[in-house]
């Protein structure tokens, strides 16, 4: 995941910092050159980090900070504020015009993910109930308009082409077929190149002649580190580009372009694609992502991942389930395919406040397929009254799962410390409609905390 060696090498400048109890300048200016050292191994711009930690100094020498009783909190509130504002004060949104359509044109380098990203903007509009038509203007890279088609189908998105024809004529027709159609939005997945030349620049300015699009968007790969930058910086001198939609933020990347691209261009980023799925996209915050740097979590991005990814209704018939004990092994199921809805575990876990010292090896990913093999190798009776599996019952499931007895007993344990969770829940109101609530947080069971920090559950009781 992106700023996990940035964010664990701040967690321990912040660590010592609290162990001092009072600060000295000579602490902060320790301190400082530290986190100089952690941005600059981030991959972060040499004059992005030299501007932004002579801020962060500047601030907290302040006797604010200095006589605070916490000066340590102080400091990482400094440096979580400076961090927002370096990456955009607030969440930029795509410019829409009162008179659709709204026409956004997608343009960068051959390998960043531009016709997998368009169809992924396509879909996250058509969940606001937008119409949006992906145009395939990429006519020189072989199968690239095959590939729209195929990611514009699995979005449930049309896909206008007219083969490999002048680009400029293609925006021509593609625009009337979005009148005549009423699509509200036009995505135009422009041709790139392994390098910028003059050639695919005088094109995509004749492209945006013609459409004239509301918004212009450069998606960039963030494996790419401080290059992205220079590559934002040469379309935004041609195209004068409205936007940055940062690619691949889920990879190993340092995520120095995250933090260099709206100081170094003066262009927010507006999207970030965080895996290979559609689903796996998102708008870009900069108080989220720098919450997360700093190991805060983010959990309001993970409450809009459930919100999306839980079916209404399904979440009411549970609850019924709940306060009435019915709770089985069908409707662990259910939920189990809603959670892997909303991404991998790992990276749900890392949007959880404190998880930033959870080791990866530490979250097995292949768990829950492990755990959904097992179910589906019951009886529809074994699943709803897991009571009466017995030893020769859990020898089968065991076989037909390619897994172990243990495994098994294992399963029916942590169901058994679910359900027992549940009730822990407390559940008040009559929950027929869904609208009970908890009375408090239950405790985990020690099975779950394992591989957790020690702090992790400090607000169960």
């Amino acid at each position: 995941m992106a700023f996990e060696g940035l964010s664990e090498k701040l967690s321990g400048v912040f660590k010592r910092l609290k162990s001092h109890g009072r600060l000295t300048e000579a602490d902060v200016k320790v301190a400082m050159k530290e986190i100089r050292m952690a941005l600059l191994e981030a991959d972060v711009s040499y004059k992005v980090v030299k501007d932004f930690v002579a801020k962060v100094s500047e601030r907290c020498v302040g006797t604010d900070v200095l006589e605070s009783l916490t000066p340590a909190q102080q400091v990482v509130k400094i440096v979580n504020e400076e961090l927002i504002a370096l990456m955009g004060e607030a969440n930029s949104k795509i410019n829409f015009p009162s008179k659709p359509p709204c026409v956004i044109m997608m343009c960068g380098l051959q390998g960043s993910g531009k016709t997998t990203h368009s169809a992924k903007l396509a879909k996250y509009f058509k969940a606001m109930d937008k119409r949006p038509l992906l145009v395939a203007l990429d006519i020189y890279r072989p199968a690239a308009i095959d590939q729209l088609k195929i990611v514009g189908e699995k979005a449930g998105v049309p896909v206008f082409e007219m083969g490999q024809i002048d680009p400029r004529k293609i925006v021509k027709a593609a625009l009337a077929h979005a009148k005549d159609h009423g699509n509200d939005i036009v995505i135009l997945d422009t041709a790139g190149r392994l390098h910028i030349d003059e050639e695919l620049m005088q094109e995509l300015r004749d492209v945006k002649e013609i459409a004239s699009p509301n918004e212009i968007i450069l998606v960039v790969d963030a494996m790419t580190g401080q290059d992205a930058v220079n590559v934002a910086k040469s379309f935004d001198e041609s195209l004068n580009i409205d936007s940055v939609l940062l690619t691949k933020l889920d990879s190993d990347t340092r995520g120095g372009a995250a933090l260099s691209v709206l100081a170094a261009t003066g262009k927010p980023i507006k999207f970030v694609g965080m895996g290979e799925k559609l689903d796996e996209f998102e708008p870009f915050h900069p108080e989220r992502m720098a919450s997360r740097i700093l190991g805060m979590g983010d959990v309001l991005t993970l409450i809009e991942k459930a919100q999306n990814a839980i079916d209404e209704k399904e979440a009411e018939k549970l609850a019924d389930k709940l306060t009435t004990g019915g709770f089985d092994f069908n409707d662990l199921l259910d939920q189990m395919r809603q959670i892997q809805k909303m991404g991998s575990i790992r990276s749900i876990i890392k949007m959880m406040p404190g998880a930033q010292n959870i080791a990866d090896d530490a979250i097995d990913e292949r768990q829950l397929p492990r755990t959904e093999a097992m179910i589906l190798s019951m009886t529809p009776e074994e699943r709803a009254k897991p009571s009466i599996i017995n030893p020769k019952r859990k020898r089968r499931i065991a076989a037909g799962s390619g897994m172990r007895v243990e495994d098994v007993n294992r399963l029916l344990k942590q169901y058994e410390q679910m359900k027992d969770m549940m009730k822990r829940f407390g559940m008040t109101g009559s929950g027929k409609n869904g609208k009970g609530k908890p009375k408090r947080m239950p405790k985990l069971p020690p099975e779950m905390m394992k591989g957790l920090p020690a702090d992790f559950g400090k607000n169960f009781k």
